[in-house]
């Protein structure tokens, strides 16, 4: 008992990564850290907005063009080894769009990502550290069909390589990853897309006699989509950067984490819907 109460402790000292589904892998991408150990998690984003942006500035949106994203994802993990595990990740999407009043919408799973996160640690005393390179597939689970399209259709191929430093008070990540967004059904090409996660996280409160405790982290996030085609044969491609604050709550083998951030950057190859404030809550367990 005592025992596995030290593995929770040292899971919720390296819970200060982001969720986002790209690149980093569940349970908030560092947990378990032993042997033959699992968790979920389950959580929700939403983002979207009805501002119209042409390069990098605001235009008329005379047609009142919007749109709403809704992703609730079920991602788990299994360890095989501390430095070697397996990930999967499947949403569930519900996507709303809108011109001159006319409503389009579409439900239903999304594409299936797994991953193999390999990680190399380096421990110093109070400071640790680990170096990780993490290939993914995205596989095509999704629907191609409607206005909407849940997905393309198509096979995808991800490689992230990150690298985090912490102490017991203080924490840094920095996460570089590629997508190879293959061409799809019905013409649609996303366009590859290249990522980067920097995160500062500090952790004022612990409790050793219960494990529970808080973290806060600031978030900055910066994507870039190349040269692609949508479903209406329209060019594509995009960059852009959002940041904002990030809190977690945590008890015994089970947190609570919730993030919100903002945009500060964006810029459209030609005309587009701004992806807006993005809103994102979960819970993991691990075992």
């Amino acid at each position: 008992m005592l025992f596995r109460r030290k593995k929770y402790i040292l899971l919720f000292l390296t819970l200060l990564l982001p969720i986002t589904a790209n690149a980093h892998q569940p349970v908030m991408d560092m947990a378990p850290r032993w042997d033959d150990g699992y968790g979920f998690q389950v959580r929700h984003e939403n983002y979207g907005s009805s501002k119209l942006i042409s390069k990098d500035s605001k235009i008329d949106n005379s047609s009142n063009q919007k749109f709403s994203t809704n992703k609730t994802w079920f991602e788990g993990v299994y360890t095989f080894d501390k430095s070697i595990r397996a990930t999967f990740k499947l949403p569930y999407i519900q996507k709303t769009s809108s011109t001159n009043g006319i409503k389009k919408s579409e439900e239903g799973l999304g594409d299936l990502i797994l991953g193999l996160p390999l990680k190399y640690y380096l421990n110093k005393g109070a400071f640790t550290s680990n170096l990780s390179f993490t290939p993914s597939l995205r596989l095509p689970t999704g629907r191609s069909s409607g206005d909407l399209p849940i997905s393309d259709n198509s096979t995808d191929l991800g490689l992230s390589l990150s690298y985090s430093t912490e102490t017991p008070k203080f924490y840094q990540l920095y996460d570089l990853f590629y997508w190879v967004n293959n061409r799809g059904d019905r013409g649609i090409n996303e366009g590859n897309e290249l990522g980067l996660d920097i995160n500062l996280g500090y952790h004022p409160i612990h409790d050793n006699t219960t494990n529970t405790g808080m973290f806060i982290m600031w978030d900055i996030t910066a994507r870039n989509h190349e040269k692609g085609i949508n479903l209406n044969g329209d060019i594509t491609g995009s960059r852009r950067v959002h940041t904002g604050p990030v809190l977690v709550l945590y008890k015994d083998n089970m947190m609570f984490r919730a993030e919100y951030k903002f945009p500060i950057y964006e810029y459209f190859r030609t005309t587009g819907l701004s992806r807006g404030n993005e809103l994102n809550v979960g819970i993991g367990i691990t075992f």
